[in-house]
């Protein structure tokens, strides 16, 4: 063969292992970058349930619900198991490549911020920029009198689409949404851009959240709020905003369920005119973080997106830990005696534990039952008293949202944790599946 045969050989070898390589990290991560109409988040914090979430999935597939799968994990978590985001990355894959999961799947930075973000960007393709702990910050004169200028023609009276009663927007209300959210609008702006520089733009997808806080934002705030992000030109997926009530970890909604159902539509009617008026994208939806086990608004939430034909992220927050805790307690045995010494160190670590969720936990210490009444349990009485069944009188939500807390104790048991998950495997893999599909998908759906 000639030289120049030789050269074209060696030129097209190097093109077809690019594309072959290229190929294969995006089957790792997703096959389609778009997230569909309805998308749950979906956490596994010890790299083991995969296969069983997905197969939740499957089973709404089946009953003609298309939900896309994004497995998430903040840096906390990382922090607290001792994990990278690359081994979330290849679970997630290996669960997908297993069950044969042909839609698109997405890898979620969790709760990341500039501080953190490095880290994720190879191996994830959907970042969740939590600004909630820059809101309020101060910004330069300035940049507050552009703000005024940029959005004075809503000042008035303001009619949004959809909703009777118009808004009386004054100029010290515009000043002072942008005195409270701008500077955690160009913090969100300066995270996407950094990790656009890596990624490019159009290969990852950006939730905002600001959730994490003690008082919610209005719609009209969250009207404000998209209009500076879109001046920002972050092109945000999905917004996660504090809603009115409590969204406590791993246990049920707390609050005016029929205030929560008017937000909530208001919410729907903000997006779609803050996407005509500023050009974000037209498939931006509303994230309920910490939307697990909510299921006395589910049927709100999911009355009103059929109503208003509109997409929901639902962001769970630690489920499926919890199911691994319920099925090794129903393995009985060596299993049964894990779960409960696990319980009992976290009764003994309540502050440390505790500390970190504080504002996303109410525990009442005298709720919790003993170590002499909770050592004389068997698996099925343990697993009554963490799983969310709201019918079973021997359901403690005290006693959930501890262990839910405590997979940092999971975590220091290290292989002694993992191998007893690997041992009873299919126990828990009934318990994550159905959690996920018959408690949540079922609910939100009417399944």
């Amino acid at each position: 063969m000639c030289v120049h045969g030789i050269f074209l050989v060696r030129v097209i070898k190097v093109i077809w292992q690019a594309v072959r390589g290229t190929s294969k990290q995006n089957y790792l991560i997703c096959s389609n970058m778009q997230l569909k109409k309805y998308s749950f988040g979906v956490g596994d914090r010890f790299a083991r349930q995969g296969e069983a979430q997905l197969k939740a999935f499957m089973m709404a597939d089946d009953k003609g619900i298309d939900i896309t799968p994004v497995w998430n994990k903040s840096n906390r978590e990382h922090l607290t198991v001792g994990s990278e985001p690359a081994e979330t990355r290849a679970a997630a894959g290996a669960a997908v490549k297993r069950n044969g999961w042909k839609g698109p799947w997405f890898v979620d930075a969790d709760h990341i911020n500039l501080s953190n973000v490095d880290k994720y960007i190879e191996s994830c393709n959907f970042f969740t920029i939590d600004v909630a702990d820059y809101i309020g910050e101060k910004v330069p004169e300035s940049e507050l009198k552009q703000f005024a200028g940029k959005f004075g023609r809503y000042a008035g009276e303001l009619r949004i689409p959809g909703i009777p009663a118009p808004f009386d927007v004054s100029r010290d209300l515009l000043m002072a949404a942008a005195e409270k959210f701008l500077f955690a609008v160009k913090e969100a702006s300066g995270v996407y851009r950094h990790i656009e520089r890596t990624k490019g733009k159009g290969n990852f997808l950006t939730e905002v959240s600001m959730d994490e806080v003690a008082a919610p934002q209005t719609p009209l705030e969250l009207f404000f709020i998209l209009g500076s992000l879109a001046a920002e030109s972050v092109p945000v997926d999905t917004i996660a905003p504090r809603f009115t009530g409590r969204f406590n970890k791993g246990v049920d909604y707390e609050g005016d369920i029929s205030r929560f159902a008017l937000e909530f539509e208001q919410n729907l009617h903000i997006i779609d005119y803050a996407v005509s008026e500023f050009g974000l994208p037209s498939s931006l939806k509303l994230s309920i973080h910490s939307g697990s086990d909510k299921f006395s608004i589910y049927p709100v939430i999911g009355n009103l997106i059929r109503k208003h034909d509109k997409g929901i992220h639902i962001k769970t927050a630690g489920t499926t830990w919890l199911e691994e805790m319920t099925g090794l307690a129903m393995a009985g045995g060596d299993a049964l005696e894990l779960a409960r010494n696990i319980y009992f160190e976290a009764l003994g670590r309540f502050d440390e534990l505790c500390g970190p969720y504080a504002n996303v936990i109410d525990i009442d210490k005298h709720s919790l039952p003993a170590p002499a009444e909770a050592g004389g349990w068997d698996g099925s009485r343990f697993a009554s008293a963490l799983r969310h069944d709201p019918d079973n009188p021997g359901y403690n939500k005290h006693m959930r949202q501890l262990v839910h807390v405590a997979y940092k104790i999971a975590a220091e048991k290290g292989d002694v944790f993992t191998a007893m998950l690997e041992k009873h495997r299919d126990v828990i893999a009934v318990q994550v599946t159905e959690n996920i599909f018959r408690r949540h998908m079922c609910r939100l759906f009417d399944l």
